[in-house]
């Protein structure tokens, strides 16, 4: 339990955060976010990362004097993005289903229903998830994984990759470079944080409505 209130902490004051990061590992700070982004795209059982607040967070930073590249962060976040859904692109069409029993704490980390919301995003968007589920978060970690279940052809997954990574990578990181120090945000970035978690999580919700409401009107 307290782990996961260190990591809501984390998540909705990353902000505070990565201003601690930076001034106790430098430079160093570079390797911390390739590393967080990576994992939580490329590792299917760390779904729970931060990924939209971290990259409009590290935007915020690099806007500051004397601290981050905007330049540099963003070349190093792409292709921690890139490589991440490669990566777990070639985990799921290596080990299938088999890598989603994988217990931490006791507790299955990657769940039946997670698997199936994805299924149903492949099966409205084709091939097109892999770049929309990058602003979806869960989902954004487990598309590439469920497409190298479905073994998608690579050529057509790393095309869609890029893209999304792209999109997602240099949209929000410069949304947080511009919009960042503008008073109302800076002061209340943890609404800010679940603003941006609440609209990411939009379709997921739109399509859970829409399921129950299919059900219903085929019941009746």
């Amino acid at each position: 339990m307290e782990l996961i209130h260190s990591l809501i902490d984390f998540i909705l004051h990353i902000d505070d955060h990565l201003v601690e990061i930076v001034n106790d590992y430098q430079y160093w700070t570079y390797l911390i976010l390739f590393l967080i982004i990576f994992v939580e795209t490329g590792v299917v059982v760390m779904p729970f990362l931060p990924g939209d607040s971290l990259l409009f967070a590290a935007g915020m930073l690099a806007a500051q004097p004397n601290e981050l590249n905007i330049g540099i962060m963003i070349i190093l976040l792409l292709i921690a993005a890139i490589s991440g859904d490669s990566l777990n692109y070639a985990i799921g069409k290596k080990f299938g289903m088999r890598i989603t029993k994988f217990k931490l704490f006791g507790k299955q980390m990657v769940t039946d229903d997670q698997i199936t919301k994805t299924h149903s995003f492949y099966e409205k968007y084709g091939s097109k998830t892999i770049v929309i589920a990058r602003f979806v978060p869960i989902v954004r970690t487990l598309a590439p994984f469920v497409g190298g279940i479905g073994k998608m052809n690579y050529g057509t997954f790393i095309t869609y990759n890029i893209i999304g990574a792209l999109l997602w990578v240099i949209g929000i990181t410069l949304a947080g470079y511009f919009l960042g120090n503008i008073p109302i945000i800076r002061d209340n970035f943890s609404k800010v944080v679940l603003i941006i978690i609440f609209v990411s999580i939009v379709p997921i919700l739109f399509e859970v409505a829409k399921e129950k409401f299919t059900r219903k009107k085929e019941a009746s």
